[in-house]
């Protein structure tokens, strides 16, 4: 019965540090997403500017 029962701790242990493994992946693809939508926006931004400028003058 020991041996089942460190046998169950270890097989749960793997599942969490799995779920974890996959939580961070999850949040650093996220993370990337986000920064390349504002990567995007300050983009369009910058590409506004000259119809700015020749609306002003």
């Amino acid at each position: 019965m020991g041996v089942g029962v460190v046998l169950g701790i270890v097989v749960l242990l793997g599942l969490f540090l799995i779920s974890v493994y996959n939580r961070i992946v999850r949040l650093r693809v996220t993370c990337k997403e986000s920064w390349s939508d504002i990567d995007t926006e300050l983009q369009r931004r910058h590409d506004l500017i000259p119809n700015l400028i020749s609306t002003v003058k």
